[in-house]
């Protein structure tokens, strides 16, 4: 019984079918992964967007890329979990409820920290969700069930066990350090918080005498507020300038303290004049002088980025009111020398949106050395993790070398509280430097070891503090599969296979996660961290938020279709870990590239159609394996077919999404599309029935084979025709289907030579009856001549195509010509192809009209010619004009070289 034949509507719709498939795949939880089902593991986490995040192009890029994986592994039978989660962005969302309290007239200390700890989760459940939302337009493959939080019950648990663990371990410990500071905020912020900023700043140049008053000393520095805290300068101990003043001192201007003259190494003596001064407690490099020469540590600043009491007349000033008042101060004195504008790097706070300080704070540290060197042994001995492409391996291992204590501790609400008690009884009440204090798991366990050691009156209070959203973010890839717990998932999916992000956090994250599990799992967390490259906008430059330059995904979804704007991504891809640039009109918000994508869709979505309404309502396990009675055309499409299978494996396996996208296109609008199709369409309406049959076998075949390979990169789509080719029931997805294998026995090197040559016969027959203007109805006459033996068998056997296709009436295969035949001519590889002109072209009529076309373009050569001899247009006009008339010019000259021989052709 013939069953119903399937049908497509007339013409795609993206946003119809898109909702419909996410929807099926999400509620009928297609993607859920089960640790005691059979198959190879195959684990990616997400790397988790921050919670007050929306969908920007590089998380388009970075899903799509993961995704396109996820699904090829999927589909060849792994055992498959791509766990999805987002990030507490501690400062993030700190700062938006700041804003909003700032509204209503009030701060976070009007609230109280549980009250404010309650609007944070209550804005969370209102509006957390706008990015996960957001990655389900498209498409993405995760299982929804295994959603994460670093802040939900299981992931805070894993918080607290690291970091006592690392706390008992030694490797955890507080104290004064050097961090990076935002005033705005009033936090410690990590390096990944940081981003420098090209400013327009000066660099002042002042002298300090020498206390015996033999003289001074020259220095120069971009924040001269910081001198107020300076406690030596430095110089090269080598420097024959000033090794003599070693050990001498100078008066500090305005502070009036004496400060030594200290030798140091650091100090570049051809940077300047060869004298530096020395803060340690606001200037990193300064801080390891000042601790390898034993100085003061004097802070002169407050935790707003005010002056301190330290600073005598300055104090309550703004540190940039201070920057003035004290180079006022300093030529008042007389000891200003000069301000030399310069340009330089400033770092930005990225939440505060203002310059961070470098502050003397005591904080909680990680000890990160043990932790770093057990990364480095993994990788120096066992090559783990893999990075693709290799070069950030070197990156990556550098980074490890030069790695110092880490600071965990930022002054927020919004995040996991650290888990120390202060005895706070033990002085006066307070947290201060040297209160003691217990780590524990809980307030219970908190409050049992410190009555064990301060008696039973102990009064306790926990660190206000919260931990740097990357400790918990470090434990990732395992703390979300149920660690510490010994949970299935842990066991089946742990370590994760890929880990697929851009090269901007290996520092801040992929690091993290290394050290981290090389220390709680024993295990790298990942195999191979695929590092990709950036999305540049239409300029090719790089998108941010403060160039203004980002294009909106959702945007693009929206106008094109989800699947276009994700094979357009990744078809953008040259190489593993290259940017890509994204075509984009602002104007009209339309992207050329990205509709080239829908295009595509559309086409393959019209020729799904004609497939299907040639098959007479056969699916094509009904039909079955094209095997017998295969003609010339099915068996070149079958090896062609195979060929991109073992191509498109072969480039994925070895993260090559780029050339797999664009192979399948080519041969799915090339070869699918425009070649066999109309090859077999004389077929599909013939007689023969047993070559009908084997024409539709090999339809069938060859396109549910286009859709399980396509399928990793446009999801939709090819669901969609898959489901209405196969007829498939509604618990059936192609997304679980198995992906194409590759049948080497099918493979025909020779004959897809062969079948090059047909084609480009064909192509050249109608380019010549285009060139002659022969009417697109018309049948000609045409010539094929080779001295090849081979060649003209192999059009002999093509014969009836080229007359099909090329729409020849008389086709003649000949060794010689015989004579020179009333004909247009061309070559393809060494068969002369000459379509006779005579009853199908008015040759004369033609010959005049070319004549007239070339009369027309070789005065256009002549006054281009002219207009570029003119020295003064050359001179004067705008370049862009002088470059459009030479790019006329040299279009002229190439439309006149071919219509010239076009006309010796027909004369």
């Amino acid at each position: 019984m013939t069953a119903t034949i399937p049908t497509l509507a007339s013409q795609y719709d993206p946003s119809t079918t898109e909702s419909k498939w996410q929807t099926a795949w999400e509620q009928n939880q297609v993607f859920k992964a089960d640790p005691n089902h059979g198959g190879e593991p195959y684990c990616v986490v997400i790397p988790p967007p921050n919670v007050t995040g929306s969908l920007h192009m590089g998380h388009a890029f970075e899903s799509s890329l993961i995704d396109t994986l996820v699904r090829y592994h999927r589909m060849l039978g792994r055992n498959t979990l791509w766990l999805p989660g987002t990030d507490h962005a501690s400062i993030a969302v700190q700062t938006i409820l700041d804003r909003q309290l700032k509204a209503e007239g009030k701060t976070r200390y009007d609230l109280g920290r549980e009250q404010f700890l309650e609007r944070a989760w209550q804005w969370k459940a209102e509006s957390g969700g706008t990015i996960v939302n957001q990655l389900r337009r498209l498409g993405v493959s995760v299982d929804w069930s295994r959603e994460r939080f670093t802040m939900d019950e299981g992931l805070s648990r894993a918080v607290l066990t690291a970091f006592v663990q690392l706390y008992e371990e030694g490797l955890i410990y507080r104290g004064q350090y050097l961090v990076n500071w935002c005033p705005a905020t009033q936090s410690a912020v990590s390096d990944l918080e940081v981003e420098p900023q090209e400013v327009n700043g000066h660099l002042w140049h002042f002298r300090y005498p020498l206390s015996d008053g033999s003289g001074y000393v020259e220095v120069a520095t971009t924040r001269p507020e910081t001198m107020l805290g300076d406690t030596a300068v430095a110089v090269n101990p080598n420097d024959d300038r000033y090794k003599h003043l070693i050990g001498k001192t100078l008066t500090l201007p305005i502070m009036n303290r004496e400060i030594p003259i200290i030798g140091d190494e650091y100090v570049d003596a051809s940077f300047g004049t060869g004298c530096v001064k020395v803060t340690p407690a606001h200037d990193p490099n300064d801080f390891e002088m000042g601790k390898r020469h034993n100085l003061p540590f004097i802070n002169i600043m407050n935790k707003d980025g005010s002056m301190n009491e330290n600073t005598g007349p300055f104090q309550g000033q703004d540190r940039f009111v201070a920057r003035k008042n004290v180079v006022a101060r300093l030529e008042e004195l007389e000891v200003l020398v000069k301000i030399e504008d310069y340009k330089h790097s400033v770092p930005y706070s990225d939440r505060g949106k203002v310059p961070v300080e470098p502050l003397l704070s005591t904080q909680w540290f990680i000890k990160i050395k043990p932790m770093s060197e057990r990364a480095l042994e993994f990788l120096d001995q066992k090559q783990e993790p893999v990075f693709v492409p290799d070069r950030w391996t070197k990156v990556y291992r550098d980074w490890l070398v030069s790695l110092r204590d880490w600071c965990i501790s930022r002054q927020l609400w919004w995040g996991h509280q650290i888990p120390a008690w202060y005895a706070v009884s033990e002085t006066n009440g307070e947290i201060m430097d040297n209160t003691p204090f217990v780590v524990a798991h809980s307030e219970a366990e908190a409050r049992e070891k410190a009555i064990a050691k301060f008696g039973a009156d102990v009064q306790l209070a926990q660190d206000p503090d919260v931990l740097d959203t990357w400790f918990s973010s470090g434990l990732w890839p395992f703390s979300t599969l149920g660690w510490p717990e010994q949970t299935a998932d842990l066991q089946r999916y742990y370590p994760t296979t890929t880990l697929v992000t851009g090269f901007d956090i290996i520092f801040f994250w992929v690091a993290r996660m290394t050290m981290m599990a090389g220390h709680f799992t024993g295990q790298m967390p990942f195999e191979t961290v695929y590092i990709h490259g950036l999305v540049r906008d239409e300029n090719n430059k790089k998108m941010s938020k403060s160039a203004n330059n980002g294009i909106d995904p959702l945007l693009l979804i929206n106008k094109y279709g989800t699947d276009a704007l994700r094979y357009t991504l990744i078809r953008e891809v040259v190489g593993a870990g290259q940017d890509i640039r994204l075509e984009y009109n602002r104007k009209t918000d339309e992207s050329a590239s990205v509709e080239a994508s829908r295009n595509f869709t559309n086409k393959l979505w019209n020729a799904s159609r004609f497939v299907m309404m040639n098959l007479e309502g056969q699916t094509p396990q009904q039909l079955g394996v094209p095997a017998e009675n295969l003609e010339l055309s099915d068996r070149w499409i079958l090896s062609r077919f195979y060929q991109v299978v073992q191509q498109t494996r072969n480039d994925i396996d070895n993260f090559g999404l780029g050339e797999a996208a664009k192979g399948l296109y080519e041969f799915t609008w090339g070869d699918f599309c425009d070649w066999y199709i109309e090859l077999v369409k004389p077929r599909l309406q013939g007689e023969n029935a047993t070559s009908r049959k084997a024409a539709q076998q090999t339809l069938a075949y060859v396109l549910e084979g286009i859709l399980k390979l396509f399928h990793p990169f446009m999801p939709h789509i090819t669901e969609e025709i898959w489901h209405t080719l196969t007829q498939a029931g509604e618990d059936q997805y192609l997304a679980v289907q198995a992906y194409p294998e590759v049948d080497t026995n099918q493979i025909d090197a020779e004959l897809e030579h062969q079948f090059d040559l047909l084609i480009g016969t064909i192509r050249t027959i109608r380019n010549l009856r285009a060139e002659a203007d022969v009417k697109p109805g018309a049948k000609v006459q045409t010539i094929l001549q080779s001295e090849s033996d081979r060649e003209r068998q192999i059009l002999d056997g093509g014969q009836a195509y080229i007359q099909n296709l090329a729409k020849v009436e008389t086709l003649s295969i000949v060794e010689k010509l015989e004579s020179a035949p009333e004909a247009i001519a061309g070559v393809v590889g060494t068969v002369q192809v000459l379509v006779l002109l005579a009853g199908v072209v008015d040759v004369a009529a033609l010959k005049a009209k070319l004549e007239k076309d070339l009369k027309k373009v070789e005065a256009e050569i002549a006054a281009l010619s002219g207009r570029l001899s003119n020295s003064k247009f050359v001179d004067k006009a705008p370049a862009d004009v002088v470059q459009s008339a030479r790019d006329a010019l040299a279009e002229a000259e190439k439309q006149a070289e071919i219509l010239k021989a076009r006309l010796s052709q027909v004369s």
